[in-house]
């Protein structure tokens, strides 16, 4: 977590009548057999084409890392688990989804090049708000009540030093490959 880095966070768990642990099961078989994990999920606060893909690419022409980290909780997303068929990177030209991947129940998706398990807590009093109408907003004000995901710049340690610290235990980590985040259908 150096400063600079971006961070993608999300809370995850059952999603689409499946627990996180078969998520993860099937995620690690698609990155073994296809090369790449397309992590499936909703709302408009890390749209794919005008927050993440920004996001993403500004932080890596600044020379730094991208990471989504990830929070488990106990969830109950019992949406339909519609399987996607093609994604977009602009949301003009569509693609079929690459061969063992599936997405289930999303809108868009995040791209990652790897997905490991971690135990570690991040303090959101330390990350602020990378993009967006809240761009600047520190992150422990901006994950609160319904918003369970962001992108995230982290500060230097003194910068955030007048707010109490705000813990999430990180359970996955993966890193993010272009282009980033895609829309679905």
């Amino acid at each position: 977590m150096k400063p600079g880095n971006g961070i993608v966070f999300m809370k995850v768990g059952t999603h689409a009548n499946e627990s996180l642990e078969k998520i993860i099961e099937r995620k690690s078989r698609e990155l073994r057999d296809a090369g790449v994990i397309f992590w499936g999920y909703g709302g408009n606060t890390c749209h794919p084409v005008s927050v993440v893909k920004p996001f993403a690419a500004e932080r890596k022409t600044s020379g730094h890392e991208i990471f989504l980290v990830m929070e488990p909780m106990d969830s109950k997303h019992f949406a339909e688990a519609t399987i996607a068929e093609e994604y977009s990177a602009d949301g003009v030209t569509w693609t079929k989804i690459p061969a063992g991947v599936n997405v289930l129940g999303s809108r868009y998706a995040l791209v990652l090049g790897s997905l490991d398990r971690q135990d570690f807590e991040i303090d959101l009093s330390k990350m602020h708000v990378a993009v967006g109408t809240c761009q600047g907003r520190p992150a422990a004000e901006y994950v609160k009540g319904r918003v369970d995901k962001g992108c995230f710049i982290v500060d230097k340690a003194a910068s955030a030093a007048s707010m109490e610290p705000v813990p999430k235990h990180i359970g996955l980590v993966a890193n993010l490959k272009a282009p980033y985040a895609v829309l679905l259908r």
